[in-house]
């Protein structure tokens, strides 16, 4: 349905305030027309930025649930971030910032994998059985439709999830082999282009600082520069629509502020974006002493796309994701230290500079521990003389090789402990990096709910058929070929919205497609294939 609104009368409400929301109220003044006084984003948090996040003190250590990584295919994403000006130096764009940063701290990773004994593992080869390597060739050729409903397990044998392959693909974007295989095939497809230099993760490209500093920071003082207002503090509990059956023009928004109930008309010109869902709600943060507590309630991220799906098929099933978090939890941890023995003793073990060495991941670990030094600071008020490194495991509820209990019952203090045997430093620098360390654990009951097995109809389009004014957008709003579990899912969301419900010509950029180039496709089969 083709749209046009006036936006010198129209106003924007925003349910959330991540980077799909970010990213949305920028395209509105950008390519909207929309002045930023007439742009209003709810937060129920205090804090702006959704999951890309970081917080703490050197003193008190500091945190953040995750990283994300990039590539240079992320086109919404750099056209976004190449009109918001860098924070360090107000003339060079956030774009130009990262791609600089990725010029002089690229990964070059050779030391992506470490066993049982502590050695590094050759990962020049895959560890292809024939049957992995036909079982991934049909994998990528099965139409999508076909893989409904359907596990990664569906798709390959228990060899496949012991290869050199495996343990890099699922550590870098964090795949479990019970995760949907339609959002496997796509990854293969999204990244096959990825392929040659997947060992040593060259392609991989990092923000200067954590994505708080580097993006959500820049990206909200330019929108607060323009009028934008925020609303943290503040829950949208439920929309109401006009009447009629299937209606898709809303004309209410219903929110809870300070402990009072506020409704918000909406005109007919007016526009909602709602950010359904959350993979980083009902997280729960530890200490070095302590380990996190379980989170008491979900926040109405989940809640209110459950209200508003009620009844309506063409807004999704959120139950496909918030109702099995065995499968969708697992933990984070960040480091804080005073003391250089630690990253100068990863340095003499993986042969390259902080910042280059890229993801380590222990095979053998029954966390499935992966750990990464970025380039320092990690944050842009990171005094000097501290350091900040953060790591991750998959499997935070089975019992530690070294620890005998599950991840999520351990302290800061004996998660590290736990890495620094896998690493198998000797006792005096162990004992030395645990006295001056500072780890604040993370468990996330829901960071790959996105990921968890679905079926097509389970996300809601960015524009249902049905909408006026309303649009999904974020993690769990569907857009075909592209992945989530990326900023660059959440920012084509946004553009796809905006840019339908005005119904403006500027479109965001096609995906990228690297399957239909003969020159990928024979450098990834030449990858399989490397013995």
């Amino acid at each position: 349905m083709e749209r046009t609104r006036s936006c010198a009368v129209a106003k924007a409400y925003l349910v959330g305030s991540g980077i799909a929301a970010l990213a949305a109220a920028t395209f509105l003044v950008r390519d909207g027309g929309f002045d930023g006084s007439d742009i209003h984003l709810y937060e129920e948090q205090r804090s702006i930025g959704g999951s890309l996040d970081a917080g703490g003190t050197a003193q008190t250590g500091y945190t953040m649930r995750g990283g994300r990584m990039f590539e240079a295919e992320f086109r919404c994403t750099y056209d976004l971030l190449s009109g918001i000006p860098s924070l360090d130096d107000p003339s060079v764009s956030v774009t130009q910032e990262t791609l600089a940063g990725h010029e002089d701290f690229a990964w070059d990773d050779i030391s992506r994998l470490v066993d049982g004994e502590g050695k590094i593992v050759d990962v020049r080869s895959m560890g292809f059985s024939e049957r992995d390597r036909i079982d991934l060739v049909r994998c990528l050729a099965t139409p999508e439709g076909h893989l409904d409903g359907k596990r990664i397990t569906d798709c390959f044998g228990e060899h496949f999830f012991t290869t050199n392959f495996w343990f890099m693909w699922c550590t870098t974007f964090a795949f479990q082999p019970w995760h949907s295989a339609i959002e496997f095939r796509r990854y293969l497809r999204r990244f096959v282009h990825l392929f040659p230099e997947f060992a040593s993760m060259s392609g991989i490209q990092r923000t200067r600082y954590n994505q708080y500093d580097s993006i959500v920071l820049p990206l909200t003082t330019w929108l607060r520069e323009r009028g934008v207002t925020f609303h943290t503090g503040c829950s949208v509990t439920d929309l109401g629509f006009t009447p009629g059956p299937r209606s898709g023009t809303v004309q209410t928004v219903h929110l809870t502020r300070g402990g009072h109930d506020e409704k918000i008309t909406v005109a007919p010109e007016d526009l909602v974006l709602v950010t359904n869902g959350s993979m980083t709600d009902a997280s729960s943060l530890g200490s070095h002493s302590a380990a996190p507590r379980p989170a008491p309630h979900r926040s109405d991220a989940w809640l209110l796309w459950h209200r508003l799906a009620r009844g309506r098929e063409d807004f999704g099933n959120p139950a496909a994701f918030d109702k099995h978090v065995k499968e969708s939890r697992w933990e984070s941890f960040t480091v804080t230290t005073e003391d250089p023995a630690f990253l100068q003793a990863l340095e003499e073990f993986t042969g390259r500079d902080t910042g280059k060495a890229g993801l380590m991941t222990f095979t053998d670990s029954n966390w499935l521990l992966t750990i990464v030094a970025q380039r320092q600071p990690v944050y842009r008020d990171q005094p000097d003389g501290v350091s900040v490194w953060w790591g991750y495991g998959l499997f935070p509820g089975r019992a530690g090789n070294h620890t005998p209990k599950p991840m999520t019952m351990c302290s800061g203090r004996e998660i590290l402990e736990e890495v620094l045997r896998h690493l198998r430093f000797d006792e005096a620098l162990t004992a030395r990096v645990l006295a001056t360390s500072t780890v604040v654990p993370c468990v996330m009951p829901y960071i790959t709910s996105q990921f968890l097995a679905r079926r097509r109809d389970d996300r809601p389009k960015v524009v249902p058929e049905v909408s006026v004014n309303l649009a999904f957008i974020g993690q769990f709003a569907e857009v075909p070929d592209d992945v989530v579990f990326t900023v660059e899912y959440s920012v084509r969301t946004a553009w796809t919205a905006v840019s339908r419900l005005l119904g403006l010509e500027k479109q965001p950029p096609a995906v990228y497609k690297g399957h239909h180039d003969p020159h990928v496709l024979a450098g990834a089969l030449e990858t399989m294939h490397r013995r």
